[in-house]
């Protein structure tokens, strides 16, 4: 087992598996986020019930998501997501450096590769996860660490007005196109992975490359705009105010 974890294949074994759980949570998220969208339709944004209970039928479609996000299952899926992003991100690098000793180092251009064919995506993910990486961190500042982490370490001011933290961060267009920016390198991300992952587990024959391909720009597409409809949504309710 060790020797096939440490062996090209393991890696690239152990980056699908941590990339579809991540994928799955950013289509949680994604459509918890876009709950938002659907208050503004609704006239529920901004909408939050006076009690401190869960789930109360007077919060808006997005309170209630966050109230599920506060669930004590979720809860117990936070350091499980966090493991699951560090060995993502572990397994990345160390694939990155590893192709790049393979494929001759600073020389690299003087041996024939198959690199030259691969698409943008493909041959700068390195650069990509670095960018998704510091502009998580940033995410983290505006709403992680004004909620969850209040809540379960007892640090900080905790915020239970999700739509106000929303317009808060929003309501800055720098920041939404420091979003915008984060979300499209998520997105140029997301489409490689996804289709790399099917072809590590042996779906990479033509007729099923080419069908990957096609699903994985799909739900690329679908998780980037929902949060970028989100951002968007809650820039204009800020300014509305």
């Amino acid at each position: 087992m060790a020797n096939f974890l440490s062996s090209s294949i393991g890696k690239k074994f152990i980056q699908s598996i941590t990339g579809a759980f991540l994928i799955v949570f950013l289509l949680l998220h994604g459509t918890i986020n876009f709950f938002s969208v659907l208050d503004t339709f609704s006239g529920k944004f901004n909408v939050v019930a006076n009690d401190d209970v869960l789930f109360s039928t007077g919060d808006g479609l997005f309170k209630l998501g966050c109230d599920f996000m506060s669930t004590g299952f979720i809860s117990i899926m936070v350091p499980i997501l966090a493991l699951g992003f560090i060995i993502h991100i572990g397994y990345g690098i160390w694939l990155t450096v590893d192709n790049y000793i393979r494929r001759g180092g600073i020389k690299r251009y003087e041996v024939a590769s198959k690199a030259k064919n691969d698409s943008w995506s493909a041959k700068n993910m390195a650069i990509l996860g670095i960018l998704i990486l510091g502009l998580l961190a940033f995410h983290l500042t505006h709403f992680w660490a004004k909620m969850q982490l209040p809540e379960m370490f007892g640090v900080g001011n905790y915020e239970d007005n999700p739509y106000t933290l929303l317009m808060a961060t929003f309501g800055n267009p720098w920041v939404v196109v420091c979003y915008i920016i984060w979300f499209i390198a998520l997105f140029l991300h997301l489409e490689h992975g996804f289709w790399s992952m099917f072809q590590t587990i042996g779906w990479n024959n033509k007729k099923w490359l080419k069908r990957t391909k096609v699903i994985g720009i799909i739900i690329s597409a679908i998780i980037v705009l929902l949060f970028v409809s989100t951002a968007i949504n809650a820039y204009f309710q800020a300014a509305a105010l």
